[in-house]
């Protein structure tokens, strides 16, 4: 007695021989298909045709996604290029600090941002970005490897932003020179928006604009 085919079985065989109603056409007309749309019964052919459009749509909205990912991307660059520029183009160092937190406000609209530097030349000394204690900021920076995005509450630096009370997120970004381990500052931005610079937010940028920074402020430093 021949056993039942379950539909799994079915399946892999067709999988296994996609040539089969080629070689058997006549049970084509007998098959029996329902559309998605409206549940009716529709001709294989019908169905194949509804399959391939629900594919094309589904193309066509990955190409959206991606197409508007592009353009985001281009903004950030073309932000992060313009953010560039304005550090290049300041003449006094000790301006600098207040000339890259401005241009961080304006070029990436980054509603609170502040710094802090330690070690500083003579030249420096006493500017506001010398000022205050910066023992915690300090330790933290110089454990810090990377970015640190989330929640502002009890994290270093959070009281040098503007109307720090209302800041439900930030990020630090360590400062240092390129292969040294100890840090020479600490930038912080922050944001009434607790989703702004969460937890969950990627932090590969950040570390390109910490580098930057980091870069164009080391001639700041003893």
């Amino acid at each position: 007695m021949t056993s039942k085919l379950d539909a799994n079985t079915v399946a892999l065989f067709l999988e296994d021989h996609p040539d089969f109603f080629e070689h058997h056409p006549e049970l084509i007309a007998d098959l029996k298909l329902t559309t998605m749309l409206g549940g009716r019964t529709v001709s294989l052919h019908e169905r194949q045709v509804e399959i391939l459009r629900e594919k094309i749509r589904q193309l066509e909205l990955k190409l959206a996604g991606l197409t508007r990912v592009a353009g985001n991307n281009d903004t950030i660059m073309s932000n992060f290029h313009e953010w560039n520029l304005q550090l290049l183009s300041a003449d006094d160092k000790s301006a600098l600090p207040d000339s890259l937190l401005l241009a961080m406000r304006e070029s990436f609209g980054v509603p609170a941002a502040s710094l802090r530097l330690w070690d500083v030349a003579a030249d420096h000394a006493g500017q506001w970005f010398t000022e205050s204690d910066t023992s915690e900021a300090r330790s933290y920076a110089d454990q810090q490897q990377a970015p640190w995005c989330g929640p502002s509450a009890g994290k270093p630096g959070v009281s040098w932003l503007d109307d720090a009370s209302s800041m439900q997120s930030i990020a630090l970004l360590p400062l240092r020179k390129s292969g040294c381990e100890k840090s020479f500052g600490l930038l912080v931005l922050g944001s009434p928006d607790a989703q702004r610079f969460s937890s969950e937010l990627a932090t590969d940028f950040l570390a390109r604009i910490g580098e930057t920074a980091s870069a164009s402020l080391q001639g700041l430093i003893a």
